[in-house]
């Protein structure tokens, strides 16, 4: 479980704790086994005028994705790619749990693709741990190891975890129009 630590201001305006504990918001998969995401931050509607005004409501979000003016910061742990291959995963089982848990996320995955998606969001990635690779049209790939940094802007692309390890990775995702 990802602690999750939030400063803001008190009532005379110094800073100040305002929470320290678990994400809010983690689904893991037990028909995708090592898949796990957290979603560590929210904001919807107007970008406001400050930032100590960019809070989450503490509700569950509507959409992993961000409409225009919002943003998500997601932690992703990918598990191996053989786990798709193996002889117990069941494609279905894993849509519906997926569609159950990560609404609007779900919809963008391609049924005949596997992985393969599009959201109108601009992000940021950057790999914490393991590798992964970033596939893009006409089986276009990229290696990522920790460190590595990408800015993905609104493309078809698909995340494959080619090897034995799971691959950690942080994202924000900024709301487009």
């Amino acid at each position: 479980m990802t602690r999750r630590v939030v400063t803001g201001h008190d009532g005379s305006g110094a800073s100040t704790f305002a929470s320290d504990g678990p994400a809010p918001w983690c689904a893991s998969f037990a028909s995708v086994p090592g898949f796990e995401v957290s979603m560590l931050w929210a904001t919807g509607g107007a970008v406001a005028p400050s930032i100590e005004h960019l809070e989450e409501s503490g509700k569950w979000p509507e959409s992993w994705v961000p409409a225009a003016d919002e943003s998500r910061v997601l932690l992703v742990t990918f598990p191996p790619d053989a786990v798709f291959a193996s002889d117990g995963f069941d494609g279905m089982a894993a849509h519906r749990e997926q569609m159950e848990k990560l609404p609007g996320l779900a919809e963008a995955f391609e049924g005949d693709n596997p992985g393969m998606h599009t959201t109108q969001t601009l992000d940021y990635g950057v790999v914490l741990s393991g590798e992964i690779h970033l596939e893009l049209d006409n089986g276009q790939m990229r290696k990522l190891k920790p460190k590595d940094f990408v800015v993905q802007r609104a493309t078809r692309h698909a995340w494959r975890n080619l090897s034995a390890e799971p691959a950690t990775v942080l994202f924000v995702l900024l709301g487009s129009k």
